[in-house]
């Protein structure tokens, strides 16, 4: 979603920005037998919502204030970040010994999950601003709850897309530079930039892949959304979310995971996701925020209401939202996806307590 930090801007900065981030290989992925494998670039899962926006609606857009806040949240900025942040140390974050799984948000999109004595590390977006240059991009309000080198030892790493409040470099490089290594996992495409950026050995995935650690099981889902970091590559890698499944001893069925990634809501998608995983979801983690000018955010991401459809759709039995409160990139207030997610569940009669709204560094116990 961080895409609409280079949409603030004019052509020629976006030139400049574009240069400095570009990919080193083009697309190459063109397969008749896949739907989403054009000749040219990917495409989305509805395909009529998979068309570039223009460049003068983009600046039009940004002129008019439509990515960033209409107005701060209740008490202003430094109000919201003391009451939705929790300080996180590298302490709290050992690995547990009771053998129950454990999710931490660390902001945006940003997840840590340990499970056993493996963590997995999701999107993390741990700097002050999420685009090429600060500047030009979108201004974090909520500071990072935990710096990237105090991070615990990551096992995997997964990446959805490279919006770059998704994919960060600065956050990435600071982890290699902490002697990082961990397995990385990524959508198709993504492979060259990270080897552009000497952070070596990540691995591709299309849409159903999987890969296998241990008793873990990745599966790249398909989702609703597109991929852009410079002026010349749109949709020329691929987006998506991710299962996670493990497989614990002695257990009837294996705990499963997921991450939507960013998607915007098309009637069937879901339902085959859930077709596909076969069985409830025991932890979702759910985007709620960033869908307001809702004309041009319904093609790119999801509402409170439709995040409740997906929560039924896949019959989570524990949700927490991601994907709010973090950077100005919406022009809904920050504190407004908590109200509106709160009548989307009552709406649609799921109790409150099956989405929680966790604070940026909050540990918590999952189901």
């Amino acid at each position: 979603m961080a895409v609409w930090t280079w949409l603030r801007t004019t052509g020629a900065v976006l030139a400049l920005a574009g240069g400095l981030a570009a990919c080193s290989s083009p697309y190459h992925y063109a397969d008749p037998a896949k739907p989403h494998h054009l000749a040219d670039r990917f495409t989305s899962w509805d395909a009529t919502l998979s068309e570039p926006t223009p460049w003068y609606e983009s600046i039009w857009r940004s002129v008019r204030g439509d990515f960033r806040p209409a107005h701060p949240p209740e008490g202003g900025y430094a109000a919201f970040a003391e009451r939705w942040r929790m300080p996180l140390t590298r302490q709290q974050l050992q690995a547990p010994t009771d053998g129950q799984p454990r999710v931490v948000w660390l902001g945006q999109a940003g997840v840590l999950l340990q499970l056993g004595t493996q963590n997995v590390l999701i999107d993390p977006q741990l700097s002050d601003f999420a685009g090429p240059l600060s500047w030009i991009s979108a201004k974090r309000r909520v500071p990072p709850p935990i710096a990237p080198e105090d991070l615990p030892p990551i096992d995997v790493l997964l990446i959805t897309h490279n919006h770059y409040d998704h994919l960060d470099e600065p956050t990435l490089q600071r982890l290699w530079a902490a002697g990082q290594r961990p397995r990385v996992l990524v959508p198709l495409g993504l492979k060259s930039w990270f080897d552009a950026q000497r952070l070596d050995g990540a691995e591709e995935l299309d849409w159903w892949d999987q890969r296998q650690l241990g008793a873990l099981t990745f599966t790249l889902l398909p989702s609703q959304h597109w991929s852009k970091r410079t002026l010349t590559d749109a949709f020329q890698t691929l987006w998506g979310g991710w299962a996670l499944s493990w497989s614990q001893p002695g257990a009837a069925a294996p705990w499963r995971f997921v991450h939507t990634g960013d998607t915007a809501y098309r009637e069937g998608l879901h339902e085959h996701i859930a077709q596909r995983l076969g069985g409830p979801v025991d932890l979702l983690a759910l985007p709620i925020g960033a869908y307001q000018p809702r004309d041009f955010m319904r093609r790119h991401h999801i509402n409170p209401e439709e995040s409740v459809r997906i929560l039924r759709t896949l019959q989570a039995r524990q949700a927490f939202g991601i994907h709010w409160g973090t950077f100005e990139l919406s022009s809904e207030a920050f504190d407004q996806p908590p109200i509106d997610l709160a009548a989307a569940l009552t709406q649609q009669r799921v109790p409150v307590e099956r989405v929680w709204l966790l604070r940026q560094g909050e540990v918590r116990a999952a189901p």
